[in-house]
């Protein structure tokens, strides 16, 4: 069985049973003028990982591996957007409102795309997601099980967010969860820091920690 160098210790690494699950990289949360900037947050922090991302695309579509996309969106008429959700706070612009990307995490609205960098090509899977985690409303759990998918890659934002919520998820289903560590980020350096330690403490409780170079030179090799 191939390896991972990961932290707290390698990655079992199952090549027939491993997929990329790209999460939430989508314009309103890392453009200016989108969510994200409407909430008071440093897009640029998000941006700055596209390349690390889109590395990591390049190697799964390159072993022939699969890959899925999530976009965190709501129907147009918000009745999957809880009165919870999108009242919390005093924002300059709620979820549902007119934006300068369009309806504010709407899905088929500008803002809402996918990053054209890390956009999906054919024959990847894209999970709309009304919630922070990629299981909860979603046919993700019986995409993985029909493809004999046992173990996921993380990437996408935020970490501490979406990308946790999901990973929670996936392990308490029984899946082998390993973040990239330069392919996901948050607006808040510390909670990233956090978030990644809480994955892989005691023993990888929530899951693997590892590089992009360690995982793109495995699964390249396998």
């Amino acid at each position: 069985m191939a390896e991972i160098k990961a932290q707290p210790f390698a990655f079992p690494l199952k090549r027939d049973a491993v997929a990329l699950i790209v999460i939430d990289m989508q314009r309103d949360f890392a453009e200016p003028g989108g969510f994200g900037a409407s909430l008071g947050n440093d897009v640029s922090r998000i941006a700055k990982i596209v390349p690390d991302v889109k590395r990591l695309l390049a190697g799964f579509r390159d072993a022939g591996l699969p890959v899925i996309h999530t976009m965190e969106c709501h129907k147009p008429d918000l009745s999957d957007l809880p009165p919870a959700k999108r009242d919390r706070g005093n924002p300059l612009l709620r979820i549902g409102d007119v934006g300068p990307m369009g309806r504010i995490l709407i899905a088929g609205e500008p803002g809402t795309a996918i990053l054209p960098e890390l956009a999906p090509i054919d024959g990847e899977i894209i999970i709309e997601k009304p919630g922070k985690g990629a299981f909860y409303a979603t046919d993700l759990g019986n995409i993985l099980t029909s493809k004999g998918i046992k173990q996921l890659v993380f990437a996408g934002v935020t970490t501490e967010v979406c990308v946790q919520t999901t990973m929670r998820e996936a392990n308490d289903r029984g899946y082998y969860c390993l973040l990239a560590e330069e392919a996901t980020e948050s607006y808040f350096p510390e909670f990233k820091a956090a978030a990644i330690a809480m994955i892989r403490a005691q023993g990888a409780i929530v899951g693997w920690t590892a590089r992009v170079d360690d995982i793109l030179e495995t699964i390249n090799h396998a």
